[in-house]
């Protein structure tokens, strides 16, 4: 692995950087407000600088210029608002962009993915690489003990949403099954469905990003139903469903005094309801439902029918659909209908080839 070159605009912060990078001799600091120019010919650039104002952006793009070539990977982490952050570093080039709170082994991850020239999702070992990184975000989402950072949420909705964007929602699919935990393994599946169906539905980034963000935070209130209920490997006793059926507003409950929107909370605590009022914690109907949470509904009954479960083989895609298809008035039918190419995308090729 060659050198890794950190511009900062704080040595303290550098230095902790490069201690929780595992304090490698290839990992060199540079001080973006000190004299002299960074040393050439990085295999990876790192920028942590604390304020993007116009004076730090006019010299992180003359220290760019010196560190790295057109091929060489630039890894951008964001203080502040991410946002307009990541506006800020991807007209810099950032190849990739990262909270700058974002844990150690995820900030880890991406680095080791960089530095052994993994830049996308292009090829299976891109967006398996890809998969790990949302992974590692989710990882620090689903902890029981405390409600996620928002910006690893933000985080790992954009590793999800430029996944789908660069590959297909088959691969993505297949790549996130191969995942040994269940609930990190139907989070991800639903995160993938919903930003593929963002695509399909033609949302602007902004919507996209909440409902893939919705998608990926709906299951949170999991992380606190005792782990013999959640990875029991049978189907659940009517009292161990009651528990599990706790999670909505166990999850709602966790996120209400953080920094999230009305739309993501409402996904979290009412992916469950369906529109003629049959569903939970709350029995809403129709009109009450909003049109996100609908839409993660869909995505999220189609996923764990799909998914392969210690008790139950996966279903067949088009099994799959017409169980939603045959939900009826539960479900908004046009947004089923929508989902339809989406659902068919996640076929193998020769079976979609001999319908």
């Amino acid at each position: 692995m060659g050198r890794t070159v950190i511009l900062t605009d704080d040595l303290g912060r550098g230095e902790r950087l490069v201690r929780n990078l595992g304090g490698d001799p290839s990992l060199l600091l540079h001080d973006l407000y000190g004299d002299g120019e960074p040393p050439a010919g990085a295999a990876l650039v790192i920028s942590d600088v604390s304020a993007l104002t116009s004076d730090a952006v006019l010299r992180l793009r003359r220290a760019l210029a010196v560190a790295r070539d057109r091929t060489t990977p630039f890894l951008a982490l964001i203080h502040g608002n991410l946002g307009r952050g990541e506006i800020q570093a991807t007209a810099l080039g950032a190849t990739r962009i990262l909270p700058a709170s974002a844990a150690n082994a995820m900030l880890a991850n991406v680095v080791a993915t960089l530095s052994t020239g993994g830049r996308g999702a292009d090829g299976r070992g891109g967006l398996r690489r890809c998969a790990e990184e949302a992974r590692s975000a989710f990882a620090a989402i689903f902890r029981g003990d405390t409600a996620p950072a928002p910006a690893i949420v933000e985080s790992g909705t954009s590793i999800v949403n430029r996944a789908i964007r660069e590959s297909k929602v088959r691969d993505w699919l297949n790549v996130v099954a191969g995942f040994d935990d269940v609930t990190h393994r139907h989070c991800l599946t639903v995160a993938g469905l919903a930003a593929a169906f963002a695509q399909s539905l033609g949302l602007n980034d902004s919507d996209a990003h909440h409902l893939t963000k919705g998608a990926l935070l709906h299951d949170i209130g999991k992380s606190r139903i005792p782990l013999a209920i959640l990875n029991k490997p049978a189907p659940l006793t009517p009292a161990e469903r009651v528990e599990m059926d706790r999670h909505p507003a166990i999850g709602h409950a966790m996120l209400i005094n953080g920094d999230y929107d009305v739309g993501t909370l409402a996904v979290v605590r009412s992916h469950h309801e369906y529109l003629d009022g049959s569903g939970y914690p709350d029995g809403l109907r129709a009109a009450e439902i909003p049109d996100l949470v609908r839409l993660i509904t869909i995505c999220d009954i189609f996923a764990a029918l799909i998914e392969a479960r210690p008790y139950k083989a996966p279903k067949p895609v088009r099994d799959a659909y017409a169980i939603l298809e045959a939900m009826g008035p539960r479900l908004d039918a046009d947004l089923v209908r929508a989902f339809r190419a989406v659902a068919f995308a996640c076929e193998a090729p020769n079976l979609r080839a001999s319908a």
